[in-house]
């Protein structure tokens, strides 16, 4: 297994989880992104940067991807391709997407677009509060020992 991180909006204290989970099971994590990030030392962390462009790093991660491969996004297309493709998908929440529940979450995500298109104003996703924190670990930390 290695981790693919859709690391443009990926939050900061999200990749130091990550960090630490890699260094402690030894799995790769690589953060895709249009810029560089500044990223540890460690053989266990990489960065890879693409180029900018609408969904440049969703494409990279997809190419690169192999069945069993986790991402972390919050993108739900990218999360769709994704399991379309044998990996698996893990909010920066904490949610795991499946072949469950990611049709229902794509159909939401089209509705919200949809009115937000029309004027709407929807808001943005709250702060990322430390129970997000502690589901998106406690999942990694599950994926991570089936995997191990």
């Amino acid at each position: 297994m290695k981790i693919w991180v859709d690391a443009d909006a990926c939050p900061v204290v999200i990749k130091e989880i990550l960090y630490r989970a890699a260094d402690r099971t030894g799995v790769l994590v690589t953060l895709v992104a249009n810029k560089a990030l500044r990223i540890p030392r460690s053989d266990h962390i990489a960065m890879l940067q693409v180029d900018y462009g609408f969904d440049v790093a969703d494409n990279e991660i997809v190419k690169r991807l192999s069945p069993g491969d986790l991402v972390v996004t919050a993108d739900i297309p990218l999360a769709a391709e994704v399991i379309g493709k044998g990996g698996l998908a893990l909010d920066p929440r904490g949610e795991l997407y499946t072949e469950e529940n990611i049709g229902a979450r794509l159909n939401i995500r089209d509705f919200m677009d949809t009115l937000r298109t029309g004027g709407v104003e929807t808001g943005g996703p709250p702060a990322l509060s430390q129970s997000d924190r502690n589901e998106f670990a406690n999942h990694l930390n599950e994926l991570l020992s089936k995997n191990a």
